[in-house]
């Protein structure tokens, strides 16, 4: 019974990459390229710390630069753990469907992609930071949720990951921004 639920959702999940992934076209694929290059986005985290010398104490801005570091060597080491427990192929090393996706980036990653770090990490920031900011920045959380969805689904966009692989990250990038923002909130001045 829940092997043959496991076989439907992993149906599903491949069904959905193919469509999702056959929805690209070449013109935009520049634009998914950019939003899922990490480096990309220095000039955002640069304005995060503009806003947070702008809302917060210099002590607390620490305390928030530490627990972000922090909180992405865990969110990081967490993915590993993930994709070495669990074996799941990428979708361009899967044979069922390598043939039939469009692999936009030259390079395809490793050969496991459940869960995606950019998914939880993108995630990890944008609910401890959108937690902060929202304080003073009413909509920022709200941008940052839709920041961290275009950085997650841009990796099923260019073809290295599956939908349930950027869920997975999502919500284990959630749970651990919010745990962070907790415990944030006990040390900030």
């Amino acid at each position: 019974m829940i092997h043959e639920f496991l076989s439907k959702i992993i149906e599903w999940d491949k069904k959905t990459f193919l469509y999702l992934n056959g929805l690209g076209e070449e013109q935009y694929d520049w634009f998914w390229l950019f939003i899922t290059e990490m480096k990309n986005w220095i000039p955002l985290y640069i304005i995060f710390l503009f806003l947070l010398l702008k809302q917060t104490s210099f002590s607390n801005i620490k305390k928030i630069v530490f627990l972000v570091i922090l909180l992405i060597v865990i969110s990081d080491q967490t993915v590993n753990l993930f994709k070495y427990s669990f074996d799941r192929l990428r979708p361009c090393y899967n044979t069922e469907i390598q043939n039939l996706l469009r692999l936009v980036k030259d390079n395809c990653g490793g050969k496991y992609g459940f869960v995606s770090a950019h998914a939880s990490n993108h995630f990890a920031i944008a609910i401890f930071l959108g937690n902060i900011f929202s304080r003073k920045y009413k909509t920022s959380f709200f941008l940052l949720l839709i920041w961290a969805t275009f950085i997650a689904y841009s990796r099923i966009y260019i073809g290295v990951h599956f939908p349930i692989d950027v869920i997975g990250g999502a919500i284990l990038g959630t749970f651990y921004g919010y745990i962070f923002y907790l415990i944030y909130t006990k040390f900030e001045d």
